[in-house]
């Protein structure tokens, strides 16, 4: 999928609206950001447009005011930090449209940054409402989206602003299309996918679509104690998803066809209860007690996923190995995590908790993309067509 990017297009003394992904964390207690990942990310793309005269216009939304005007929920901490990573001022509107948001605009001189006020605190920015659309349109000559992380979204601030300006692709929404198309289209072999998470549920279509493309298929977390228990272990008290055991046989049966390597625990770290403080052990995936579940992979596991990964070319990893917020059962993905680093090969991770465990081991740069789209990097690699990808220009 080719699109146009912002190099295609003359920005200069131009009003530019930039659609960004600063929905970053915030600290419960203090409101502050723990994670400016996202802010970083969106940098090389605002310096470009300061560098080339534009004035840009940024607008994101920042967590789920559900349409309503939530305090805690203000950029003006994101716009703080901004103008530090900047070095120059951010200016933050108390509004995303609007007459005072018209004037601020209209006083902008080239190079100027402007932060808009939460987009989601209109309920008509998630409905792609066309008057709100237009309305954000009417404050630019062109539109940028380097908000990627909302690209499965058919949003307003995403999809209906394209309607009404110019739109083309921003410098990390380029990198993402990039690196996640090519390992999807043209890998360097022997590809793997290495798969975890909570459910089998949530990836079934990536399990489906990747399995036409991987040389191995590795699977933890969670979602694996549905694939063992379909092969006839017993997983003691561990969350199951009995209504997709039989897809889980049937991905079993196919990859066996295909070729493919698919590899699943084969010892697991079990505790008595979920929690950080409760007595655990590790056991083979035979002796798993009745009344324990499994809340990570174990040694064994570890070694032979690292074998197989160890001798790939591409990967792709999509959720951790085990509960990796609490500390006794975050080693798989924290081994898993340092041989990806460690490897000669093209290494992506899929975003969401697998990006944010990778972030606190401080190994983002040791890999050689780290997806800042949870949701919308996985309906990409599902396949899917991303509605705010589809409403850029084509080259």
């Amino acid at each position: 999928m080719e699109k146009k990017t912002l190099r295609d297009i003359k920005v200069s003394d131009k009003h530019v609206l930039v659609r960004v992904d600063f929905n970053v964390p915030l600290g419960k207690l203090t409101g502050k950001i723990t994670d400016d990942s996202r802010i970083r990310g969106a940098i090389p793309t605002i310096q470009y447009l300061i560098d080339q005269g534009a004035k840009v216009i940024l607008c994101s939304h920042l967590g789920r005011p559900r349409g309503r005007v939530s305090e805690g929920l203000r950029l003006a901490p994101v716009g703080e930090r901004l103008s530090q990573l900047l070095g120059k001022p951010v200016k933050c509107t108390p509004d995303c449209i609007g007459t005072e948001v018209k004037r601020g605009v209209s006083e902008m001189k080239s190079g100027d940054v402007l932060l808009l006020e939460n987009l989601r605190f209109h309920p008509e920015e998630e409905k792609n409402d066309p008057e709100f659309a237009r309305s954000l349109a009417r404050l630019a000559d062109v539109f940028v989206n380097d908000a990627f992380g909302t690209a499965h979204r058919a949003h307003a601030s995403t999809v209906g602003v394209a309607d009404y300006l110019p739109a083309v692709a921003g410098f990390l929404m380029e990198k993402e299309l990039e690196f996640l198309g090519k390992a999807m289209a043209d890998p360097a072999r022997p590809f793997a996918m290495l798969v975890g998470g909570a459910k089998v549920g949530d990836k079934i279509g990536l399990l489906e679509n990747v399995l036409e493309k991987v040389n191995s298929l590795i699977i933890g977390g969670g979602m694996a104690h549905t694939f063992l228990k379909a092969q006839g272990y017993d997983v003691g008290s561990s969350p199951v998803e009995n209504e997709r055991l039989g897809f889980a046989r049937g991905l079993i049966e196919k990859a066996a066809r295909r070729g493919v390597r698919l590899l699943l625990p084969t010892d697991a770290v079990v505790a008595a209860e979920f929690s950080a403080g409760s007595t655990h052990k590790t056991v083979s995936l035979t002796n798993v007690p009745d009344d324990w579940m499994i809340l990570d992979i174990g040694p064994q596991s570890i070694r032979s996923f690292g074998d197989e990964l160890k001798g790939c070319k591409t990967i792709i990893w999509n959720g951790p190995m085990g509960v990796f917020e609490l500390a006794p059962f975050r080693n798989g993905t924290t081994a898993i995590a340092k041989l990806l680093a460690s490897l000669d090969a093209t290494t992506i991770i899929g975003g969401g908790s697998t990006a944010e465990a990778i972030a606190e081991l401080g190994l983002a740069d040791r890999l050689t993309h780290v997806s800042t789209g949870g949701g919308a990097s996985l309906e990409f690699l599902e396949g899917k067509t991303l509605p705010g990808v589809a409403a850029l220009l084509d080259c």
